[in-house]
């Protein structure tokens, strides 16, 4: 046989972690990394965090599974804590974000053909997002790089400029159930929503009936020093969804909705096997025992101050290489006048410290939300020799 027991679908690199500790990744031959990347944005807490594998061991030791066919005690308790976080009335969860943004796509649908409008089923999506790998959400995205080997694509989506609100306005139409975007463009380079975009697709939600869908997948769970990022914006949507760091690092993710956009989801409408297991919650519990907090939230804010602030001094003594640094919080980018692949490669390869790249160049700042100042000093101290030691004809 050529090909791998493991399907190669990704272009796994040398590094082969075994064990976590704190900020830190060891792998199989005794390196050890500063995890700048988080499991792309996943490990909020880390990965030794004594809260959150102790409440996992616990419940392994209770009850891992059972049947959405019964009540559910645990999923009920953590669905309430996120409604009384959020904007939130009502809590769908799933196994991943692909999924959660799949269950906002089916909930922005029936909202409207529930009320007898069967033609408004197309969502205005923007280009560069990315929500995911399932059909719909690859759907969802005008990245002709994930649609390659799939199409025919899913019928229902049109993809504009992202910030652009005038193009927002001109897309909507006779079909249009609402919009779907990220409040920070994760994967299409740490590109940030400016307040007038997103107030002025709220303003649009409401005076044409649509559904306003945050993907918060990758900027939620306090990634930008908000509990959701939306709450920096003055706005609240009708759906939202949620994954990544929710879970802090076990899989799970959630589609929230207000009561009015959640009208069509009624017995029957929706499902999933594993969705809200007792596992699941116990593990969603653990991170809002942290996160939830007003003073830990205030934590990353600061935190993400220092980061940024140091990180654009640092880029002065590289302009060769540096244009500028993005984001909120803990959910930073480097814009690199360079491909970023090779030199994320450079430095996880010759200085031990691993980022992740994204699009329009630039390099993904997406730590733990619990470093401290040292992981901070280490950071940069990796940074700049990485830098030092760089030149762009350095390849992967």
């Amino acid at each position: 046989m050529s090909i791998t027991p493991l399907m190669p679908v990704y272009p796994r690199c040398g590094v082969r972690p075994v064990r976590g500790e704190h900020c830190h990744l060891i792998s199989e031959d005794g390196r050890r990394f500063l995890d700048f990347a988080s499991g792309i944005a996943v490990n909020a807490l880390g990965h030794s965090h004594e809260g959150l594998i102790s409440t996992i061991q616990k419940q392994a030791e209770t009850l891992m599974h059972v049947s959405n066919l019964y009540g559910s005690p645990q999923g009920e308790a953590i669905a309430q804590r996120l409604v009384d976080l959020t904007f939130a009335d009502t809590v769908f969860f799933t196994n991943s974000g692909a999924e959660a943004v799949e269950c906002a796509i089916k909930t922005a649908r029936v909202y409207h053909q529930s009320a007898g409008n069967d033609e408004k089923f197309e969502l205005i999506t923007f280009n560069n997002a990315f929500h995911g790998r399932t059909m719909a959400t690859i759907s969802a995205s005008s990245q002709e790089k994930m649609h390659k080997g799939f199409l025919p694509l899913l019928p229902g989506f049109k993809y504009i400029d992202f910030n652009d609100l005038e193009a927002a306005a001109a897309a909507i139409g006779p079909n249009t159930a609402g919009f779907l975007v990220e409040p920070i463009q994760g994967e299409g380079g740490i590109r940030v929503a400016d307040e007038a975009f997103l107030k002025g697709l709220r303003e649009l939600c409401d005076k044409h009936d649509l559904m306003l869908i945050l993907d918060e997948v990758q900027s939620g769970v306090g990634r930008t020093g908000t509990f959701y990022a939306y709450e920096q914006y003055g706005i609240e949507p009708d759906i939202l969804a949620t994954a990544k760091g929710i879970g802090g690092g076990f899989p799970v993710g959630a589609c929230l909705a207000t009561e009015q956009a959640a009208r069509g989801m009624t017995f029957g409408t929706h499902g999933s096997t594993y969705g809200g297991n007792p596992f699941a919650m116990a593990a969603i519990g653990a991170v809002l025992d942290v996160v939830g907090e007003d003073s830990f939230l205030a934590d990353v804010r600061a935190k993400g101050e220092r980061l940024k602030a140091r990180l654009e001094q640092f880029i002065g003594n590289y302009p060769e290489l540096f244009e500028g640094v993005r984001g909120k919080g803990l959910f930073l980018g480097l814009k690199m006048k360079v491909e970023p692949r090779p030199f994320v490669a450079h430095m996880r390869d010759n200085h031990q410290v691993l980022a992740v790249s994204a699009g329009d160049q630039v390099m993904r700042v997406i730590p733990p939300l619990v470093i401290d100042d040292s992981h901070i000093d280490e950071f940069l101290e990796k940074l700049s020799a990485a830098a030092a030691s760089y030149t762009p004809e350095d390849t992967v």
